[in-house]
Parts: C-alpha cells; sequence; structure tokens
C-alpha cells in the first residue's frame, strides 16, 4: 500500500501544489485518466477548506493530505486541524463538518459549500471530525478495480 503525505503551512498558494501533487499520484495509482479533473478539483477544494480553516481560527498546524494506494481504490484524506466541538456536534458525513456544529459565520457558510462541491465531484467521500481535527476521506476505484465483462 503505497503512501505519499505532504505537509504544507496554511497559505491558498500551496494548493495549486497538492492538487498537481494528487493529480500525478492518482495517474500513478491507475485511477482513470476521464477522472483526473474530478480528482484535482476535489483535492484542490479539500485543500481551500482546510487553508480557510486554519486562517479562520488561527491554527498553527499544517494541512496535511496522504494520498494511499490500495489494491483496488485510491484514497486522499486531506486533514485540518479544527477540532471537533463538544456539544453541538454533528455525526460524521454530514453537513456541518462532522462535528463542527452548524453554520455561524461566513466562513462556516463557506465550509459547507466547500463539502457540498467535494460530494458533488466524489462518489465516495466520508468526513469525520476529532480532538485532533477534521479529515475528509476521498475514494476512487483504480483500473484493477475495473471488471470487464
Amino acid at each position: 500500500m503505497p503512501t505519499v503525505e505532504l505537509r504544507f503551512s496554511a497559505q491558498p498558494e500551496h494548493v495549486r501544489t497538492a492538487r498537481l501533487v494528487a493529480a500525478a499520484v492518482a495517474r500513478r495509482a491507475g485511477v482513470d485518466e476521464a477522472v483526473l479533473d474530478e480528482v484535482r478539483l476535489a483535492v484542490g477544494e479539500a485543500c481551500s477548506r482546510a487553508v480557510g480553516l486554519h486562517r479562520s481560527h488561527d491554527i498553527a498546524a499544517p494541512v496535511t493530505v496522504v494520498l494511499t494506494e490500495e489494491e483496488k481504490a485510491f484514497s486522499i484524506e486531506v486533514g485540518d486541524g479544527l477540532p471537533a466541538r463538544g456539544s453541538d456536534a454533528s455525526p460524521p458525513g454530514t453537513p456541518g463538518g462532522g462535528g463542527r456544529g452548524e453554520p455561524d459565520t461566513d466562513a462556516d457558510s463557506e465550509d459547507e459549500m466547500g463539502l457540498a462541491v467535494i460530494s458533488g465531484l466524489v462518489d465516495d467521500v466520508e468526513v469525520r471530525t476529532g480532538a485532533d481535527g477534521g479529515v475528509i476521506r476521498m475514494t476512487w476505484p483504480t483500473a484493477s478495480a475495473v471488471v470487464l465483462p
């Protein structure tokens, strides 16, 4: 299970680099060429969302991107350092960031929009949060997962 891990400071200019690396690793992993634009867009949106959360909440920790080639799938996890809120947590994978509560600012509304865009681009997406921050996990099938008739 080859893995590539990126860590970058929460600066918007680093998002482009994450997109390029994600597309290159996805191509090498066997993700269909027709899907690579969706991979780039989804990673860009997830990284932009994480950068925005870091900047709006003054989080010094780096944004993390973990790209994993599995037997029949390729997954990307984009992690932010925003811990889940205590009592207003929503279940993982639901609007609200999986534990970040209802939108109450423009930044939270942008966060919700980012999650909606990602959900529209990726069929298999999971959003979860914990004490160490949130993670968006996106998964695509690889060529080895395609069964020909």
